[in-house]
């Protein structure tokens, strides 16, 4: 078993403070504190870099902050990643007016706007640095499917990369609200009710890969839930595909009865109403999130007939170049821990690419 997975009594925080350890009862009533509204000059600024953009022919897949010019916007972005990697870890923008634009700009948008917080990296073994979380029709029973591209419920969970964004371009006729819960409040939570199981989030945990195999990797990868490195508490958890593990490979390692002890309290928190925040999503609205102390999850939802009315939201996974230093344990899922090139899926033949829709 790799050392650098493990973590003795002393070296355990005993409970993480400061504003990334909040509760949804005390942010509910507090939207001001989360909510950007972008006003007309942040919007004229989108607009102007976008149409800038289309003209210069670049592309977009490698989208850059100096090609994308946000005179006052910019300030804010960069406010925007203070409170992602050291404040409560999440923000959600609002007020972009999505509907104005053909896909392509929205992409030019939501990439542009993006490329000021990180640089985007791979969603899939397809190398989509743009991601389409929509309804695909397809079995979540089978290996090779994620849960986006259902309309299944998704358990909290990280994504595997730093920050995580969503643009929302059309919201369903019923459900699909997004939860977020901060991993940090889960584990002081832990720490308090049942402090026995603590160790055991500190494990390995056998995670399904999904088909999504890098060149001389396993199907799954070994990571614990929580780690401390470098002063940090940080966090990454897909229990979904944590059991697949068990179920599809039988080699993977067998978790413990306090594994799958302490998952069951994770989740049952997460679930508490005092504890996670929800929120519904407009058209326009942009959530992003920092993995390493929040988990997501997204309702079950139920979509419109017309299928151009269907739930549609884009997603990028970015890498901020002032990211928190992450334990070589992350690199068999992340490709490295180095700040601004870690994170996302990439097998032999991955090549970057930005598809204008689900594929």
């Amino acid at each position: 078993m790799r050392t650098e997975m493990l973590h003795s009594a002393e070296t355990i925080p005993k409970l993480v403070e400061g504003p990334s350890a909040w509760t949804g009862r005390e942010l509910r009533t507090r939207e001001s504190d989360w909510v950007i509204r972008l006003t007309p000059t942040h919007c004229a600024e989108l607009d102007a870099a976008i149409r800038a953009f289309q003209s210069a022919g670049l592309p977009l897949a490698t989208i850059a902050p100096e090609q994308f010019l946000l005179p006052t916007l910019g300030p804010v972005l960069r406010a925007v990643l203070d409170e992602l990697l050291d404040g409560r870890g999440f923000v959600l923008l609002r007020g972009f007016e999505v509907e104005r634009y053909a896909r392509e700009a929205q992409a030019i948008a939501f990439m542009g706007l993006g490329s000021h917080l990180g640089v985007p990296r791979s969603q899939n073994a397809k190398g989509h640095l743009l991601g389409h979380v929509k309804d695909l029709g397809l079995d979540v029973s089978d290996p090779n499917v994620r849960y986006y591209q259902t309309h299944r419920k998704l358990e909290y969970h990280t994504d595997s990369c730093d920050i995580v964004g969503l643009l929302c371009l059309k919201t369903a006729r019923a459900g699909g609200e997004s939860f977020i819960v901060s991993s940090m409040t889960l584990y002081n939570e832990v720490r308090r009710r049942r402090p026995d199981l603590v160790s055991a989030l500190f494990r390995p945990y056998p995670t399904d890969r999904r088909g999504e195999v890098p060149e001389g990797m396993q199907p799954w990868f070994d990571m614990p839930i929580f780690h401390w490195h470098a002063g940090r508490l940080s966090c990454i958890y897909v229990r979904q595909y944590i059991e697949s593990a068990q179920r599809n490979f039988p080699q993977a390692a067998r978790l413990t009865p306090q594994q799958v002890e302490a998952m069951d309290l994770l989740d049952a928190l997460a679930n508490d109403p005092d504890i996670h925040l929800s929120m519904a999503f407009q058209p326009g609205d942009m959530q992003f999130l920092h993995n390493h102390v929040i988990l997501h999850s997204r309702n079950d939802f139920e979509n419109w007939p017309e299928p151009e009315r269907h739930r549609h939201l884009l997603r990028l996974w970015l890498a901020p170049a002032r990211g928190r230093p992450l334990p070589e344990v992350f690199a068999p899922r992340y490709g490295g821990v180095t700040p601004g090139a870690r994170g996302g899926i990439v097998v032999r033949g991955t090549r970057p690419t930005v598809p204008m829709e689900a594929e």
